[in-house]
């Protein structure tokens, strides 16, 4: 990248208001499609109307490749969009940096995948844990895969997946859409010296995945299940989820 592009450009127009300069992250105000659906513009914002009227402003999109994540089909999430702020440029971050590591092969020739091998070779079973959705977030179900399907091309003999289930990034109830292929996909990796198979589950603000409450009571439950195999056992993660629904039909 040429240096002068990272330099700003003074507005001709523009006459600069003595400081200070302050910086506001206003989480949840954009601006939308100005009715009955947009809820910032529906509320009694008197501030933000006199500066919109009043002020110079831009808009800048706070998702997909213009902060730095793989597509635009990808929403922006505090971490990206803080991040670019800070930086004042776009650079790849979050699931396009993961991305970039798996295509590139650097994340096998890291020294994180070579103590893995190391272990897989000795007889070890190699464990993966995660968020198992297509929401790009945090995540995404096909990165799974390609390090699935590593695994399978070195031999390695025993994996083990604990996947966690999204319904945030993604639809509420929309975890079989991504189990079963998961199951698929491990049959079709299972052989004669290869044993890939689920061994446990979670789900966000239930088990293991607690972002926001610092619940140690979810934590617990993904230490229980995930280390000292204890839970209700089901013939496949399949079966698992849908008793789960049936039984609970508020569960995401």
């Amino acid at each position: 990248m040429n240096d002068s592009a990272l330099h700003l450009k003074k507005l001709q127009n523009y006459h600069p208001f003595p400081g200070p300069v302050v910086l506001v992250i206003m989480d949840g105000i954009g601006l939308g499609k100005r009715d009955e659906s947009d809820g910032v513009y529906m509320a009694y914002t008197p501030t933000l109307d006199a500066l919109f009227e009043t002020r110079l402003y831009t808009q800048l999109k706070a998702h997909g490749t213009s902060v730095g994540l793989p597509t635009d089909d990808d929403m922006g999430n505090s971490e990206v969009g803080h991040n670019a702020l800070g930086a004042g440029r776009v650079f790849a971050q979050g699931a396009k940096l993961v991305n970039k590591a798996i295509t590139s092969g650097s994340l096998y020739r890291g020294e994180a995948w070579q103590q893995i091998a190391g272990r897989a070779g000795k007889g070890g079973t190699i464990h993966f844990i995660g968020l198992l959705s297509d929401g790009n977030v945090h995540s995404h179900i096909k990165q799974l895969f390609a390090l699935l399907e590593r695994c399978a091309e070195e031999e390695f003999p025993r994996v083990r997946v604990h996947p966690l289930l999204d319904g945030r990034d993604v639809g509420e109830k929309s975890a079989l859409e991504y189990i079963r292929p998961l199951e698929e996909k491990l049959g079709v990796l299972r052989g004669a010296n290869r044993d890939y198979r689920i061994a446990s589950g979670g789900g966000r603000m239930v088990t293991t995945m607690d972002r926001y409450n610092a619940n140690w009571g979810v934590v617990e439950k993904g230490w229980q299940a995930h280390v000292l195999g204890q839970g209700r056992p089901f013939p496949s993660a399949a079966e698992a989820i849908q008793t789960y629904y049936d039984e609970d039909p508020e569960i995401t």
